[in-house]
């Protein structure tokens, strides 16, 4: 059987189809474009209005350029729309989230009779990720209002220690040298597990293993990014990479309270400066919101003032769209499109000033770092990513001396 794993969306839907994708290969599944494939996964993500419409078309653009391909749907959209994206053009099937593993692990087995060879594991490369996303959580007990997740995922649970250790051990023999650990509320980690457990323990327990991995933590909130968590990391010696992702949303503390994000800016602020205090070459990203209902001119200011008196280095500007079943939907004052766009590209733009002047902070330091693609670009621990000459393969571990447009290995 040949088959295709198309992912939209966040790390966590990368980390479900590396497992569908892993499962696939092990049973014969032979790795194929969707043009050509016998079997195309579309692993959906719908956190916007346009993120829904991206699946969409992707689905009738494998249909029309593979009239004989099979189409299974899984992820977000298809747990909150099933007979919408059922509807669509060559689909025969639609997976939830909550039977997603239970379902392509049988999906495997039947197609078991492939041309691959069976028994074959994920190696770095496939599906064109280097390093290796592991989900530890899934599911979400915050009630943000403009978030359809916790809906599309369900309530918050995690894997057992003992569990995500032993997969470390698996994803490390198979080559990686790489593993961003991911959950949907990731600093929830824990809170299920009979005993409770944390994501302390959790970092902890990675950053002391004998694995000749490093470790990335993705997106965590604000509030449970705690102090203890950044000494870990910076006592870690390297094992957790200095690379944080915190969604702030919005800066004006009037636009938290109707998202229902539980802190202020002054929290958020001193939050992200006193990792910078710990360590200064930290990475740190976030998430904004750009149109959410009743957003004034003035809430607005407050992000582009705030922003470039912060110490963030990456930022990603979501549009705000209306999520049916969400508070938000019902809230008045909506933000009309041309304004949200416009609104948009100014912080686009911020972003970017931000990411240039970290690399220029970071111009001239030595960073380790792993190469990805054909081996020309690299992922420095503090997530910059430089272009270095033809020559290293990929999935190598170097030192890199970074400059402003590309960078120098380092002997």
């Amino acid at each position: 059987m040949k088959y295709s794993v198309i992912t939209f969306g966040c790390r966590v839907n990368q980390a479900d189809s590396l497992r569908i994708e892993e499962g696939l290969l092990a049973r014969g599944g032979v790795a194929a474009p969707p043009s050509d494939a016998d079997l195309v996964i579309v692993n959906t993500c719908s956190v916007t209005a346009s993120a829904d419409q991206g699946a969409r078309q992707t689905i009738r653009r494998v249909a029309r350029d593979n009239p004989s391909a099979r189409v299974v749907v899984t992820g977000c959209y298809a747990s909150r729309r099933p007979e919408e994206v059922a509807a669509l053009p060559n689909v025969v099937r639609v997976v939830s989230n909550d039977e997603k593993d239970r379902f392509f692990k049988t999906t495997a087995e039947r197609f078991g009779d492939g041309d691959g060879a069976c028994g074959a594991t994920i190696a770095p490369g496939v599906a064109g990720r280097t390093a290796f996303t592991l989900r530890v959580q899934t599911g979400c007990d915050e009630r943000c209002s403009y978030c359809i997740i916790p809906t599309t995922r369900g309530a918050g649970r995690s894997v057992p220690v003992d569990q995500v250790l032993r997969e470390v051990d698996r994803v490390a023999a198979a080559g990686f040298k790489e593993i961003a650990i991911t959950g949907v509320q990731l600093g929830s980690y824990g809170r299920d597990l009979q005993p409770a457990s944390s994501l302390l323990s959790l970092v902890r327990a990675l950053a002391l293993s004998s694995v000749d991995v490093t470790f990335r933590i993705s997106s965590l909130e604000p509030m449970d990014c705690t102090p203890d968590i950044v000494d870990v990391v910076a006592a870690s010696g390297g094992r957790v990479a200095p690379h944080f992702h915190l969604p702030l949303q919005h800066a004006s503390d009037r636009m938290l309270r109707l998202m229902r994000r539980p802190y202020t800016l002054a929290y958020y602020r001193d939050l992200v400066d006193s990792i910078v205090d710990v360590l200064p070459h930290a990475s740190i990203g976030t998430d904004m919101i750009v149109g959410f209902p009743g957003e004034t001119a003035d809430d607005f200011e407050a992000d582009m003032s705030y922003l470039p008196t912060s110490p963030l280095s990456h930022v990603h500007v979501f549009p705000y769209s209306d999520r049916p079943g969400t508070q938000a939907e019902a809230m008045p004052a909506k933000v009309p499109g041309p304004v949200i766009r416009e609104r948009g590209a100014r912080l686009r733009a911020l972003g970017a000033e931000l990411n240039r002047g970290f690399r220029h902070r970071q111009s001239g330091s030595v960073r380790p770092g792993l190469t990805i693609e054909d081996g020309t670009l690299v992922v420095t621990d503090n997530y910059l990513k430089v272009r270095i000459p033809p020559g290293t393969p990929r999935n190598q571990r170097v030192s890199i001396r970074v400059g402003a447009d590309s960078g120098q290995l380092v002997k």
